[in-house]
Order: C-alpha cells, then sequence, then structure tokens
C-alpha cells in the first residue's frame, strides 16, 4: 500500500479535493433551492442535468483527449468546472443551474476519464487492484468530508459556492505538477447493447435501475432533507450516513459474492434494500433510525453497482470485458438521467416519502428480476467467475478498465 501511495499520492490528493468540492456542490445545490423556493420537481431537472453532462461526457471526453492530449483536457476542463460552481451563486435560476449542471457533468466526465487513464498507467499488475481500492476510498472520503464543510457557512450566500470553487481550483495543482509521465490513452470499442443483453440480461437490466437508484440518492438527497424540514446539519449527516455505508460494506460484500450465486446475493441484498426503503417510508420522521436506514440504504446500494459488473463478467471472455463495461455504464447512464426526475415526481405527489419510495420500487424490481434470472439459467462455476473488485457507479469506464487489467493479470500468474 505504502508502494501505490508513493506512486499515486499527487492524483490521489487532487481527487480528494475534487470530490471535496463535487460533494460540497451536489448538496448545497438541494439547501439552496428550497431557500430559493425552488419546488422538488424542478430542482429534480436541474440535478438530473449532471447525470446527461456526464453521459455526454463520458462520449466525448476520449476523443477530446486523443485530439489534444490529457493535460489540455484535464486544464481546460477543470477550469470550466470551477467557474460554473461560482456562476450557481450569482444566477440562481432553475434554466440556468440546470444548464449548468449539464456542463459540470460533462466536465467532471472528461476530469475522472484523464485522472484515472493516469492511475492506470501508473499501476502495475501487482498494485492495480490496491490502486483502484484505494482511489475508492478516497472518492468515498472526500464526499464524506464535503459534508461536514457545509457547516462553516450561510447556504444562502456565495461563500460556500467559493470555497466548493476554491476546492476544485486546487485539486489541479498537485495533478497537473506531477512528474508522472502522461499515459497513452485507449479504449475498448463496445459492444452493441443487444450484444450485452443477449450475454446478460441481469447485468443491463441492474444497470439501468441502479443507474436511477444511485442518482436518486445523491442528486435528490439534499432535497428529500429540505423537504422534510432537516436543518443545514442534519441533511449534511444524513448524506455523510449514505456515502459511509456505501464504503463499508464494499468489501464484506465483495468477499461474500466470490463465494456464492450473485444473482441469489443480488436478490437478498436487494430486498434488504427494499425492506430499508420501506422503513424509510413508515419510521423515517425518527431522524436517528433515519440515519440507519441511510446507513443501509447507502450500504446495500454502491456495491450492488460493482456486483453487477462482477455478475456481467462471469459470462464474457477477458478480452470482452473493457468492452461490455462501456456499454453497462452508457445503461447505467440512461437510467440516471431519469432518477432524480422521478424521484422530484413521486415526491410533489407523495411528498418527502416519494424519495424512499422511488429506491423501493427499484431495488424491489432488481431483487424480483435477479429471482426470475435465476430460474431460468444455471449458475456458472465458481472457478470460472470474475473476482469482485470494488467500483464507483461515478466511475468512468477507464476504472472499470483496470479491474479487467488486473483479473486478466491474476490469469496469467495462475498459468
Amino acid at each position: 500500500m505504502i508502494t501505490v501511495i508513493g506512486q499515486s499520492w499527487a492524483l490521489l490528493l487532487g481527487m480528494l479535493f475534487l470530490m471535496l468540492g463535487n460533494g460540497m456542490l451536489a448538496t448545497l445545490l438541494g439547501i439552496r433551492g428550497a431557500m430559493e423556493g425552488y419546488s422538488a420537481s424542478t430542482m429534480s431537472f436541474v440535478m438530473a442535468g449532471y447525470f446527461l453532462g456526464f453521459l455526454g461526457g463520458s462520449m466525448l471526453a476520449p476523443a477530446l483527449i486523443r485530439r489534444v492530449g490529457h493535460v489540455r483536457v484535464f486544464a481546460a476542463l477543470a477550469s470550466m468546472i470551477s467557474a460554473t460552481f461560482i456562476l450557481f451563486a450569482a444566477f440562481p435560476s432553475p434554466v440556468i443551474w440546470a444548464l449548468l449542471r449539464i456542463i459540470t457533468g460533462f466536465c467532471f466526465s472528461g476530469v475522472y476519464v484523464v485522472a484515472e487513464s493516469w492511475l492506470n498507467d501508473s499501476a502495475t499488475n501487482q498494485t492495480r487492484g490496491k490502486t483502484l481500492s484505494l482511489y475508492l476510498v478516497v472518492q468515498m472520503f472526500g464526499v464524506v468530508t464535503a459534508q461536514a464543510l457545509l457547516n462553516i457557512g450561510d447556504p444562502s450566500g456565495y461563500f460556500l459556492f467559493v470555497i466548493a470553487s476554491v476546492l476544485v481550483s486546487i485539486s489541479f495543482t498537485p495533478i497537473l505538477l506531477s512528474v508522472s509521465p502522461v499515459p497513452v490513452f485507449s479504449t475498448s470499442k463496445p459492444m452493441t447493447l443487444r450484444e450485452l443483453f443477449r450475454v446478460s440480461p441481469l447485468g443491463c437490466v441492474g444497470s439501468f435501475l441502479l443507474g436511477g437508484a444511485f442518482a436518486g440518492l445523491w442528486g435528490m438527497g439534499s432535497v428529500y432533507g429540505t423537504e422534510a424540514g432537516m436543518s443545514v446539519a442534519e441533511i449534511s449527516l444524513f448524506i455523510a450516513i449514505i456515502y459511509v455505508g456505501g464504503l463499508l460494506c464494499q468489501f464484506p460484500i465483495g468477499w461474500i459474492s466470490d463465494r456464492m450465486d450473485r444473482r441469489l446475493l443480488i436478490a437478498l441484498i436487494s430486498s434488504a434494500c427494499a425492506v430499508a426503503s420501506f422503513a424509510g417510508i413508515v419510521v423515517g420522521d425518527v431522524y436517528v433510525v433515519l440515519l440507519i436506514i441511510a446507513f443501509l440504504i447507502g450500504g446495500i446500494t454502491n456495491p450492488l453497482y460493482s456486483l453487477n459488473i462482477a455478475y456481467t463478467n462471469d459470462f464474457i471472455g477477458t478480452e470482452d470485458r473493457a468492452a461490455a463495461a462501456g456499454g453497462l455504464i452508457f445503461i447505467h447512464g440512461i437510467g440516471a438521467i431519469g432518477g432524480p426526475v422521478i424521484v422530484g415526481w413521486m415526491m410533489e405527489f407523495f411528498g418527502a416519502k416519494g424519495f424512499f419510495m422511488h429506491h423501493l420500487v427499484l431495488v424491489a424490481s432488481l431483487a424480483g428480476y435477479a429471482i426470475y434470472r435465476m430460474a431460468i439459467r444455471p449458475a456458472p462455476a465458481a472457478e470460472d467467475t470474475a473476482a469482485f473488485t470494488p467500483v464507483n457507479p461515478a466511475s468512468t469506464p477507464v476504472a472499470v478498465d483496470m479491474v479487467v487489467q488486473e483479473f486478466s493479470a491474476e490469469q496469467e500468474d495462475d498459468r
């Protein structure tokens, strides 16, 4: 681990500051939107803009990198992010916010592609798995810590937006001044969605449902908090607990998934998540209970994404896994765009509890479909399954490609 930190400390430090800024803004907008008098449905379109931009960025960023190089793309997109953060406070309008969120999502996608390419290039076959795990921990820690920073200023003013912008600006310094060589960028041609669905129907359906579930949690969590009448401190702790759960439960669920039929595990933990979501509807008015529910929902939803990728890889040759990952991320992105919008609509009709109702429907549907797939397709032999590696749902195909490279290296070592 010391070797990994020594090789990648500048990039990891930069990503920490980047996630601090991004984590702050995502929650801050939900709180500020309520102060401006915007409804949940209005804010849902604002929040969905990020995922629309992110999907577009993941498709166009590789072409930009090939055209002008990593450094220029990173510097240009990072500067744009810093500028947009300030503009949110300068122009409190839902239409402008939605456009700025699209731009922000596009830029963050490109920045992640560059950063993860650099991280992948600096890792070796022996350190790639540890590097990816450390990258996930840094991302989650950054988002969790960002929630505490929301309590140092007034959300109705400029100060918190400026702090978020400064954090993003600082993140560029260690990365751009790093002595690491610029990586050679390459991506695999993705499978067609028809081919991917034929290989793994559960992987495709799971990616779509989890895209909506993850985007609903991440994009609308702070909006839910304002609708439920929470204070800024309570909202920040609620969001932080979701990510703490996601971080702490990744590895135990991954360990279990390497030792049983992954479809059964998907069905079991999705059902548990549905129960937790139902509890949020029934007893979510009690704040302490709500925090426990948030921990359980976050602790299940985040690992489900990695579990879904690992299950899909069980039916795909090593040489096709990077291509399949691109398709799964695209499907995940489509689901993510609709997630906040549907949550906003449900909160308009059912009140704040519509937040949990949306999550309940999605994870219960995933559990049901996993059980259905178990009835019509046998499980692969344990020795033929791919190893579980934790992946952030907000990662790009480059991070998933690191998983493929690590697995390929392990196979070579076993021969």
